[in-house]
Parts: structure tokens; sequence; C-alpha cells
């Protein structure tokens, strides 16, 4: 496959890119335990795969002589542990990316550090990912690193699962230790909502089962690990029945044409459909759906879906900016300014309750606060503790409150428009990352308060008015 793309390369450049424009994209991460073998797995897959260039080679061979820890063997954990203090250590500290593709697929992996205090880490690479490979080491079985990374990857809605049971040649590949394994994380996955993860046993540093069937597990009958991720589904990953375009930048670069530029966090839209502008409420007719093209005549496109990038044109004047949502009419978002949410926390200034913090949703910043911690999650345990401020990498469910309203759909539907970031407004420092469940009940409290409120003073000004011998008894007496 790898010749005959670089012959495609060589001869017809625009062919190659043509070919790769149009394969499905598979975003995944590798997490687990401290030295579970995920930078390793990643190599493996790689260097089977025939995706490492030959100085590449070159230079992992030269340098596991002298950082490497599998002996006279290429150490393939060099490929993504790129720092200096990663390779000094032999652990993952920070997130590292690769890029590769096959006849069927391009994918992009996040190797995830393992380290407790790398929690943040770990939160941001699985953030866009549409799977997990949980790494569970063969040796030690389901560790407290796997519970909180498999927490981790059922809060941010990853609907994938796939645990590789690792180092299978330290444990001459038992299938008996390989289903106690299986037995153990399946109990812990129904407590986190986790439904049939794929289990499959291999061994990065051999490469049993990686890219190619094991012969030292014939009782196993699943496909290899890469296969797996060139036929997994990933039609559930996005959702294209309801339309979400956070406007990004109003595009006017002459008296004739206005577009809104954006990308498609969810559905799909086409010329002629009806749509809402959120919050302002206007409504108009798509008139063009343009993408960028290599020539004019492929800018204008019958259709679009998420997550393409695009500019729509509107059959009417509509005032529309950064941060608005485009919707279709037939299927408009709840609207709210109170909202239920998960926070991870990802910075060294412990989170305030009631402190003033910029909230970034999609292309929309406004401002807000926390108003109360409703519980901080033990990730070990799953138990719910009571805080009333949140650490560098605790997880909590809060109470947020917000300056402005804006359209929302809960996070384990739509991620694009359920997600937000929490913004220092002094140093612009990102401080958290935040899924919202839904409007807040306190938003129904804070309504009907104020109702309330109108009532107490409507009565006051009746009871001044007709009987002034009662103004000093209070508005509860009365009601009583």
């Amino acid at each position: 496959m790898a010749v005959e793309q670089s012959k495609l390369l060589k001869t017809d450049i625009e062919a190659y890119l043509k070919q790769h424009e149009n394969k499905e994209l598979l975003r995944f991460i590798t997490c687990g335990s401290v030295d579970d073998g995920k930078s390793t797995l990643i190599g493996r897959l790689l260097h089977d795969s025939k995706m490492i260039f030959e100085d590449q080679l070159a230079a992992i061979n030269k340098d596991s002589k002298k950082h490497g820890t599998t002996g006279d063997t290429i150490d393939l954990a060099l490929l993504v542990d790129g720092l200096q203090s990663e390779r000094e250590q032999g652990i993952t500290i920070d997130v590292a990316y690769r890029y590769f593709a096959t006849d069927k697929r391009k994918f992009i992996i996040a190797d995830t550090p393992g380290h407790e205090q790398y929690t943040r880490n770990m939160a941001t690479g699985a953030s866009t990912a549409d799977l997990a490979i949980i790494l569970i080491d063969a040796r030690y079985g389901v560790q407290t690193q796997t519970r909180r990374h498999s927490y981790i990857t059922s809060l941010l809605a990853i609907k994938h699962i796939v645990v590789a049971v690792n180092k299978m040649d330290l444990v001459a590949f038992s299938e008996e230790r390989f289903n106690q394994i299986k037995t153990e994380y399946t109990e812990f996955a129904k407590e986190l909502g986790i439904t049939d993860p794929i289990f499959t046993p291999v061994s990065a540093l051999t490469g049993d089962n990686v890219v190619n069937a094991s012969e030292n597990m014939p009782w196993f009958t699943g496909l290899p690990l890469m296969k797996l991720l060139d036929t997994i589904p990933l039609h559930d990953t996005t959702d294209l029945e309801h339309f979400r375009l956070p406007v990004q930048y109003v595009n006017r670069p002459n008296l004739d044409f206005r577009g809104f530029c954006g990308t498609i966090a969810a559905g799909t839209i086409q010329a002629g459909d009806e749509i809402t502008v959120l919050p302002s409420l206007k409504t108009s007719k798509v008139k063009q759906v343009i993408q960028p093209a290599v020539s004019a005549d492929e800018m204008v496109v019958e259709i679009a879906f998420a997550p393409m990038g695009v500019t729509l044109t509107l059959e009417d004047e509509v005032d529309i900016s950064r941060g608005d949502m485009i919707v279709k009419s037939s299927n408009i978002p709840e609207v709210a300014d109170q909202f239920e949410v998960m926070l991870v926390w990802m910075n060294e200034a412990p989170m305030h309750i009631g402190a003033d913090y910029l909230i970034k949703r999609a292309t929309n910043v406004t401002t807000g606060r926390f108003l109360q911690v409703d519980h901080k999650v033990e990730v070990n345990t799953l138990a719910q503790q009571p805080a009333k401020q949140l650490e560098l990498n605790e997880i909590a469910q809060c109470q947020l409150s917000l300056n402005q309203k804006i359209s929302f759909d809960p996070y384990d539907k739509i991620k694009g428009t359920g997600s937000f970031i929490v913004i220092d407004k002094y140093t612009n420092a990102t401080l958290a990352a935040g899924m919202i469940r839904g409007a807040s009940s306190m938003q129904a409290h804070i309504q009907s308060r104020k109702e309330y409120s109108a009532f107490e003073k409507d009565l006051n000004v009746l009871i001044r008015q007709y009987y002034p011998e009662w103004q000093c008894v209070s508005t509860n007496d009365l009601l009583k």
C-alpha cells in the first residue's frame, strides 16, 4: 500500500490528494496507567504498517541505544515520546499527535500521559477523539489510572472503547488471564455506563495482534487492532440530524456578497433550507452553500455536513455576527443562561465560587461565574464529595451562570455546542474544560423568585393604596 501511495505521490499529486480527501477520518487516543505500553503500541502500529520513513527509523535506532528501555531491540516508544524529559524518565508527559493512513481511513492518534498529575493533558487529548484505546498491563490488571481514564472517556462521551490487554508475552499469552481482566473491567465499566467495550489481547513489544494476527494466541478469534480500527463504524460519532453552525466570521468582500462562515458542529444544510439565527430568532432561507475549493466551479455545493467548514449566503438581509448560531427553523435548540455542567479543572490556580470568568462556547465568548459546586467526583471510587472550590485535575458537577443567554445542546448529544472552556479574564489562561448537561434546575428557581418578587411589589402597592392600616404587616404574614 505504501509503495502504491508513493508512486501516486510522484506521478499525480492532485489524484493523491483527492484520494486522501475522500477517506474517513478517525481520531483516537491511547490511555491507561503508567508504563502500560501506550507509546510502544503507537510505534508498533506505525512500524508494522510501514508508516515510518527511513530517516525516522534510523534516528529511533540511534536514540534507542541512548534512551531506549528495550535492550538491544529498537524502542518504538521513542517515536512519540519526543520531549527530552520523556526520554530520560521513560514516560509520556505531554500529548503527542501522529498521523497515518490506510487504504480505507485516515487516522490522528493522540498518545496521552498515564500519570495522575497529567490528567488535564489526557482530557485535552480525549476531547476530540472518536475512539479510545485503554491499555491494561496483563500482569497487573485494572489499576487506579485505568479507572480514572475510563471515567474521563465516559465523561467526554467517547462512543467507542477498545480495551487492549497489553504485554501478553509476559503472561505466556494466557487466555485465562485475558478473561480475568475482561471480567474485571466489564464490571467496572457498567458503573460508568460504558456499554459493549471491545477487548483485544496484544503485545506491543513483539507485535502480536497489533497489525497482524498472533500465532501465539490461536484462542483469540477477533480482529487484530489495526483491522479493528479500519472497520469500526463511525456513523454514530457525528450527529447529522440537528443542524448547528456557530458563526465564526462574516465575509463581506464587496457590496454584493455577505457570507456567514463557520465549521458545522452537527447536521446537514443545503440551499432552500429555512434557518433561524440565535439568539435573535431572525429567520431566512439559505441561498448558497459555499466551501473552499481548488476552482470557482467547485465552490458552490448542493449539500454540506458536519464537520465541514462552509460559508452560507442567505436570501434576506439578516443581522448576524460572530458568536451567533445558525440552526434549521424546524429544529431549534434550548436557550438558557443557567447551566448544570461537569468541569475538569486544568490550572494551578483553584476555582473560586462567585468569581468572574470568561466562558467560551464554540465561537461565543461571555462572562460567567460558578454559583456552587454540587459535588466533586472521586474518580478512583466514583464517590461524590462536597467541595467549595476545585484544584488542579479535579472533576466536579457545578452550577454555571452566564451574563447572557446562549443556545446549547447537552454535551452527550452534540459536543460542539455542549462544550466550553473557562478562561482567566486577566491573563487569558485556559483554566478548565466543561461539558453542559442541561439547563440548571436553578433556572426555574431564579425565574420563579423573580415572578414572586414582582408579585410582592404589586401587593405592597395595593396595600398602601387601599389598606394603609396594614402597612406595618409583612407580605408573608398577609399571605399566611
